[in-house]
């Protein structure tokens, strides 16, 4: 798109899905699978998402006053979005909130967590790094259980989860990337930990120290994933489900492509082919026993909730 900075209360579902065809390849690959009233919802949510995000990437050209007072406008707009249905009602936005009755709150807390870029650039711990975690990455997943819509509410909690092992996945995948703007979200004492500094990722060191980090961040972040599995089977079982699995599969693979490159996170992008998505699709819309399994563990947790 010529413009990456469209309003998004003035984008209509075309635009909304250019948008997201443009910024998020992987979403956009998998949401064919979903219903095209669903397809079309999701992609004017993520409008939003990215335009709050976009707006942060600007902090370097802009003054922070410029970029708060931008946000306040969106909150504003949000909030009578909320409470005046006659305000910007032609909007992919407005029809989609309305329609799938999304919480305000949700968008809120989304643009506290963006804020945080604008505040933070260093995280002490691991209770930080998840409170942001949960902000910019959990309350999309808690969005998207209602466009997907789903038969238990106990689908959130694992939402949240499954938000904040993708957040984690590109933290870890963006070490370098991130660092280059300033900002290193590894939490502090995780650093402290494993004996690995600020300098050595200035210096793209890969040493024993780094790997043993990396092998523990890795194997954390698939825990969150082993435990957002539980949750996929509360989802509504018409390509919502099958999108939510296709997109835990994709961010997994790309823990398996750095693992695979050995760890090396500083000299190469880790990342999914298109023909690696392909396969991933497959692997799991013509195995019955990728479905038999997930089932099983929807049956598993009916005995936790």
């Amino acid at each position: 798109m010529k413009n990456t900075f469209l309003y998004p209360f003035d984008l209509s579902f075309y635009e909304c899905e250019q948008y997201t065809k443009t910024y998020a390849k992987s979403f956009y690959f998998s949401s064919f699978l979903l219903p095209k009233r669903k397809r079309l919802a999701a992609y004017a949510v993520y409008a939003f998402c990215r335009y709050a995000d976009n707006l942060i990437d600007l902090a370097e050209k802009k003054s922070i006053k410029d970029i708060t007072d931008q946000f306040s406008r969106l909150k504003n707009d949000l909030s009578t979005i909320y409470h005046n249905r006659n305000i910007h009602k032609h909007c992919a936005f407005t029809k989609t909130v309305l329609k799938y009755q999304i919480p305000q709150e949700y968008f809120l807390e989304l643009i506290e967590g963006v804020l945080m870029d604008l505040k933070k650039n260093r995280y002490s711990s691991v209770q930080e790094l998840d409170l942001y975690c949960y902000k910019v990455a959990s309350t999309v997943g808690l969005i998207m259980c209602e466009v997907f819509s789903y038969t238990n509410s106990a689908a959130h909690c694992y939402a949240i989860t499954l938000g904040k092992a993708m957040q984690l996945t590109n933290i870890i995948r963006d070490i370098d990337e991130d660092y280059k703007i300033g900002r290193i979200y590894i939490p502090q004492d995780i650093l402290k930990q494993f004996n690995y500094t600020e300098n050595d990722i200035r210096e793209k060191i890969m040493n024993e120290s780094y790997n043993e980090m990396m092998k523990y961040l890795i194997l954390y972040t698939r825990s969150l994933y082993s435990i957002a599995e539980y949750g996929l089977g509360y989802l509504t079982d018409d390509g919502s489900r099958t999108t939510a699995v296709i997109m835990l599969k994709i961010y997994s693979a790309i823990l398996d492509k750095i693992e695979k490159n050995n760890y090396d996170i500083y000299s190469r992008r880790n990342y999914v082919t298109n023909l690696e998505k392909l396969k991933i699709i497959a692997s799991y819309v013509f195995n019955p026993f990728e479905k038999a399994r997930l089932a099983k563990l929807k049956e598993e947790i009916r005995h936790w909730h």
